[in-house]
């Protein structure tokens, strides 16, 4: 396993107070740790207590890592969204990219605090995570998607995947007890539970309540990763931020969570080993990027039994040829503009990974000139000799105004055989296509973009999840609710040919079969 801190660009943006950004967006400018950086003042990352502002205390309340993107209004203007040009209620895109359809939240889903998350895929329905809960769509008509289910089981953030009859859903957020009938708990509470769950979906329309497995620190996230043998269905569990007051989460939590799932009888599901990612403690404090206290997501490729983990302050890759045991095997640093690691996506040869910056925790403002195109943004690797080679950054290139919060965040590739291109949510920055086919010069070829949903204030919101299903872009939005996307293009004209018929992003296909 190597460890080395990646080569980077150099880049300085038009006035150079540019990044006393520690500024506004929740970030702030520290000393510059060894071989990262000649100018501490281009230093950044994210305060341990942010400020939230008049009108941002609800980022507080979310449970993830929103806070971070607390900005105090006096300092706003700071950041430099002279070229935003959508207001309030407007929306644009390329000319080859058609909102279709959209279903906002409702019921029990319909306040600004009930998050819409992640979004998975079988047969004609997809499957749509929310804070309070999941909710099932039937997607065989994409330009007229109906809503078939709607699942109250509060507890953030409600990711999900699928998998034959099984609907696993992770809990990360302190709850009272295991059921959907729960309330907020402490964590500090050793009776308290968060973890993953298991529903039954072999009838899409009732889901039904099957297991719960605790997992230490909960679980943020999750992937699958059957068996070879087809009988157990794994999870990986990513979770992070131990405390020791915490009885459930107790530091240095350097571990991920494996839990087996019984196919045949998923009520057994337990948590079946605990590998310990980071002998050495991963990232260390004060190194430009947040320290290593667990992983917030991996991406299991199965097929080719490979993983690539976005671990705070690591980028990881991984064997998973023993299911149970998953071994690192390459780690990467980039402690100049990667805040936190956020996730990750293989090409479709498993030579590439495309990792994201979550800077500002997805709660601020940081598609704009004066954070920059390399800080927030997309990190391309070519893996050479099962090393990372740094490439490239890629970044949205339209600003968005101070109150759109806006950063890297989850995609899935568009299946085009002999290309590499990922559609991509950028939360309030919308929705982009990008060909990373030549991985150092990575090229947009599409988007999607509405305005702010306020000009007075951040309200928390966009896509969190974009995703390529069957001929279409789904798109999972924050406040919005499900987007149904189509693209026009002849250079993903070919996808169309390729069903999935099931879809995890964070468990990637081989669409070459």
């Amino acid at each position: 396993m190597n460890r080395r801190t990646t080569p980077t660009r150099s880049w300085s943006a038009p006035g150079a107070a540019v990044l006393a950004i520690g500024l506004a967006c929740g970030l702030a400018a520290i000393a510059a740790p060894v071989n990262a950086h000649d100018d501490p003042d281009e230093v950044i990352t994210e305060q341990t207590d942010p400020d939230c502002g008049p009108g941002q205390k609800k980022l507080k309340k979310a449970d993830d890592r929103f806070d971070q993107g607390c900005l105090p209004g006096k300092r706003l203007g700071q950041l430099d969204d002279s070229d935003a040009v959508l207001e309030p209620g407007e929306q644009a895109s390329s000319k080859n990219m058609t909102l279709l359809a959209n279903i906002p939240k409702n019921g029990a889903f319909a306040s600004e605090g009930s998050f819409s998350s992640d979004l998975a895929f079988q047969g004609n329905y997809a499957y749509a995570g929310n804070y309070n809960g999941f909710t099932v769509y039937d997607i065989k008509k994409a330009h007229k998607p109906k809503q078939v289910a709607q699942v109250v089981c509060p507890g953030s953030q409600n990711d999900v995947s699928v998998s034959g009859d099984l609907l696993i859903l992770s809990t990360d957020s302190s709850r009272s007890n295991d059921t959907c009938d729960n309330e907020a708990q402490s964590p500090t509470i050793e009776a308290s539970w968060e973890g993953l769950k298991v529903f039954d979906i072999s009838d899409p329309t009732e889901p039904a309540y099957v297991a719960s497995v605790e997992t230490k620190c909960g679980s943020h996230t999750h992937s699958l990763a059957p068996s070879h043998d087809g009988e157990t269905l794994y999870a990986y569990v990513s979770s992070y931020s131990p405390n020791a007051a915490f009885p459930d989460c107790q530091p240095p939590h350097d571990l991920i969570s494996v839990v087996g799932i019984p196919v045949d009888s998923p009520e057994d599901a337990s948590v079946v080993s605990e590998p310990v990612l980071f002998p050495d403690g991963g990232n260390p404090p004060g190194n430009g990027s947040r320290q290593t206290s667990g992983c917030h997501d991996i991406t299991a490729y199965p097929s080719k039994d490979i993983a690539a983990g976005a671990c705070m302050g690591d980028g990881v890759l991984m064997d998973i040829s023993d299911r149970e045991n998953p071994v690192v095997t390459e780690t990467v640093r980039d402690t100049e503009n990667f805040a936190f690691w956020h996730s990750a996506t293989f090409n479709n040869d498993g030579t590439k990974v495309l990792y994201t910056d979550e800077l500002g925790g997805g709660g601020g403002p940081t598609c704009n000139p004066t954070v920059g195109p390399e800080k927030g943004a997309d990190g391309i690797y070519d893996i050479v000799d099962g090393q990372l080679e740094f490439r490239s950054y890629w970044k949205i290139p339209r600003t968005q105004t101070n109150t759109e919060n806006c950063v890297a965040h989850n995609g899935s590739l568009i299946p085009v055989k002999g290309k590499d291109i990922m559609v991509q949510a950028w939360y309030q920055g919308g929705i982009s296509i990008v060909d990373f086919t030549d991985s150092s010069n990575p090229k947009e070829i599409g988007w999607f973009d509405r305005g702010p949903l306020s000009n007075e204030r951040l309200i928390l919101g966009g896509s969190w999840s974009a995703y390529y299903y069957d001929g279409y872009i789904y798109s999972n939005d924050i406040q919005q609710g499900l987007d149904v996307l189509t693209v026009r293009d002849p250079r993903v004209a070919s996808a169309k040919s390729v069903k999935f018929g099931e879809l995890n992003p964070q468990s990637q296909p081989n669409f070459n079969g």
